[in-house]
């Protein structure tokens, strides 16, 4: 470069830095500046030898990230400092987080270390899908040490995917879609809707060029039509609302390229059919006093024009998003019989919807508003605190809670709780406290008992029963949908079968030192394989619920007994001994090996589709064929939804279970003499004994004699012998079989 050049580029850089402080939305003070500068100084130090991709000043991005976060997203002097910052860390060999802290302090220190770990994580090369999960699990960590990292990233993401042109089209491939997974929904939850819009249609520019041009030069075609539409309809309110004296603006808000493409596969329609390509936004100046009231007053000026369709009313300033979005939506069909969604906002409103969080801070008087994003973070938090989770399976369900529509229930007392849509009872038993959805023995729902699995709607009055007996079964699994009900349930089975295992280890110690048998490591190994199992916690639970009994341990001490049968036996199956930190697993392993249908799981025959080639563990359903039976299909099949639209009565329920954890129905008979309390004796028989549930009881007394029959649901045929021979021990029963 020439003299010429590199004083060109410092002018340039110079104006740029200016621009970032006149548009800062925060009022910056003189310390403010200071501090901005001195980061500013650092950075321009820090990444001195540096270009991009394009050829351009590396500093160019750390002012443009500042920018973003001063001007979109509207955050105060540190963040915009911790934004300048972001990359010295990691690309200069100079700096390093003690000197940031030395002379910034802990807090911007805190966001440059968090920004710095999650840049470290993404460099690793050729990620499969499991790395990146866990990228995404970490990063979605920093949020415990502050929300302003996510936000910081947010905004990195976004000026990358604007400057994405020279790069590679497989690397713009794979950060555009690591955008559309994560990092929009993170700017949705978090409240950044500009930026999420902006993150979505970017995306859609690169994943898919040719669709993103199309929509986007149609738009522009369009755009002259859609302005007359819009001064049309506010020339019909425009008298009726100057009448009122309100002070508003009317303004045309086109739907994103990415939410018309979204429309367009959704409902099967072209571009020209999609009817609400645009929004109207009515924008009023009021005191926070009377907000809602003059929203409705403007509800009530709109609806006397234009007729509502009162499916399509959305009321979040009465109960505001989880987001902290308020306003009031209506679709009214407008002018030439087209329908119009009327979005009417306040000033402070449409700033909240702007600007997300920061917005949100600034309004928030005190701690009189009880805070919805803490509240999310820190719902968040709990879904975090469980490691074990397997990365991939944590993200899908972070992305659940992420872009959930959202239910109001009220408790008991009254108080509102927001829920994701098509939450159960068992979800808010947990979202209560975590103490109460673990010891949840039923639901009440405005007045009635409900199972579990009950879905919650708006408006709902929940009341959850709880019981000290009370715990979670795997069951519990189907009747929850939230991250949060889930990962501690997850984790509650897990302890439950450590739990079983210890005991079931015990059992083992005691029954093979009949066999004369030492319990130790090469024993383990042995009965491992043996028994075709991965872990030996495996090996102590299967024991622990009686599905590896005497028989089974006595044919293993014969086979081991036979030394040279085995040594040959052994030579020819060349079994390698399980390694020693698989052997040391702390956790039951599943082998999916057996499909069940219906809701009393039951054993049919089936055909796997070819379509879609399920495996088992993958989540699938079966469908009933005229010529072959049943068809199994993955839920995410491609042929899915046109088969549980067309043909929902032949479609059935069905899932992969592992056959060694199968649970069956056994139905036992009792006959007897009648006493009072016997009932109740064979009750707490059957409730005492381990991993015994009972489905349905029935007894009926005759003439000082009575019989009586009870279902029950066990793991094998051991528990069923030791509970017929308790059954047999009770006062007044003469006999006990099973049916």
């Amino acid at each position: 470069m020439t003299e010429e050049d590199i004083e060109k580029e410092n002018a340039t850089i110079a104006k740029a830095y200016k621009e970032l402080l006149k548009v800062s939305y925060t009022t910056l003070s003189k310390e403010d500046k200071k501090l901005i500068r001195s980061a500013f100084e650092v950075a321009l130090d820090g990444h001195k030898d540096q270009r991009r991709k394009s050829g351009e000043a590396y500093i160019f991005h750390p002012i443009a990230v500042a920018k973003i976060v001063a001007q979109e997203i509207g955050l105060d002097a540190t963040s915009i400092a911790a934004a300048l910052l972001h990359d010295v860390v990691e690309d200069s060999p100079d700096y390093e987080i003690k000197d940031i802290e030395k002379k910034f302090g802990k807090t911007i220190a805190t966001i440059v270390d968090g920004l710095t770990k999650i840049s470290s994580l993404s460099k690793e090369k050729d990620m499969d899908v499991s790395l990146q999960a866990e990228n995404f699990r970490k990063m979605l960590l920093t949020l415990n040490d502050d929300v302003r990292v996510i936000i910081i990233k947010i905004a990195d993401r976004l000026h990358n995917m604007q400057t994405m042109d020279a790069m590679r089209p497989d690397k713009q491939d794979k950060i555009a879609s690591e955008t559309l997974y994560i990092y929009a929904p993170l700017a949705h939850r978090i409240g950044l809707y500009n930026i999420k819009t902006q993150l979505e249609d970017l995306s859609l520019k690169y994943t898919e060029p040719d669709v993103y041009n199309d929509i986007l030069n149609k738009i522009k075609e369009s755009k002259e039509e859609q302005d007359l539409y819009i001064k049309e309809f506010s020339n019909v309110i425009k008298n009726s609302l100057d009448k009122e004296n309100f002070n508003y603006t009317v303004k045309g808000r086109p739907k994103s390229i990415f939410s018309i493409r979204r429309k367009m596969l959704n409902q099967g329609v072209s571009f020209d059919e999609v009817y609400d390509k645009f929004a109207i936004r009515i924008i009023y100046e009021s005191d926070e006093v009377d907000e809602k009231f003059i929203a409705w007053k403007i509800y009530s000026v709109v609806t006397d024009h234009f007729r509502p369709n009162p499916m399509r009313l959305r009321d979040w300033i009465t109960s505001p998003k989880s987001t902290g979005y308020e306003a009031l939506h209506i679709t009214v069909m407008g002018p030439k019989g087209r329908w119009v969604e009327v979005q009417v906002r306040s000033e402070r409103m449409n700033e909240i919807a702007e600007k997300g969080y920061a917005a949100h801070y600034k309004y928030k008087q005190g701690a009189e508003r009880e805070d919805s994003l803490e509240n999310w973070i820190n719902r968040l938090q709990e879904a975090l605190e469980n490691p074990e989770t397997n990365a991939v399976d944590f993200v899908e369900q972070f992305k659940l809670n992420l872009y959930s529509q959202e239910i109001y229930v009220f408790t008991p007392h009254g108080d509102l709780k927001s829920l994701p849509k098509g939450a159960t009872s068992l979800d808010f038993a947990f979202s209560i406290h975590t103490e109460v959805g673990m010891k949840t023995r039923g639901a009440k729902v405005n007045g009635k008992l409900v199972p579990l699995s009950h879905v919650l709607e708006t408006g709902d009055q929940v009341e959850i029963l709880t019981s000290e007996t009370s715990k979670p079964n795997a069951n519990w699994l189907d009747y929850s949908t939230t991250a949060r009900a889930r990962s501690k349930i997850k984790s509650a089975l897990k302890e439950d079968k450590k739990r079983i295992g210890e005991d079931g280890k015990e059992i083992l110690r005691r029954k093979l030192k009949q066999l004369k048998i030492n319990l130790n490591e090469s024993s383990i190994n042995q009965l491992v394989n043996y028994f075709k199992l991965k872990t030996s916690l495996d090996l102590f639970y299967r024991v622990g619920i009686g599905s590896i009994d005497n028989t089974m341990l006595k044919n293993f001490a014969s086979s081991r007994s036979n030394a040279l049968m085995s040594f040959i036996k052994n030579k020819i199956s060349r079994k390698a001994n399980v390694p020693k930190e698989q052997l040391d697993k702390n956790e039951v392993t599943t082998n999916y090996d057996l499909l069940v249908f219906g809701k009393d799981e039951e054993k049919l025959d089936y055909k796997l589709s070819n379509c879609c080639n399920p495996i088992p563990g993958d989540n699938v359903f079966g469908f009933l064929t005229v010529s072959e039976g049943i068809k199994v299909h993955k839920k995410n099949c491609p042929n899915a939804l046109s088969l549980q639209s067309n043909y929902a009565y032949r479609i059935m329920s069905a899932k992969w279970i592992d056959s060694s954890q199968e649970e069956f129905l056994a139905k036992i008979r009792v006959t007897g003499i009648d006493h009072i309390g016997l009932v109740n004796d064979v009750t707490s028989i059957i409730s005492e004994n381990m991993h015994v549930n009972m489905k349905s009881i029935s007894f009926e007394s005759h003439d000082g004699l009575f019989s009586g029959n009870i279902n029950i649901v066990v793991k094998n045929n051991t528990i069923i012998k030791k509970l017929l021979e308790k059954l047999k021990k009770i006062n007044g029963i003469d006999k006990v079989s099973r049916v």
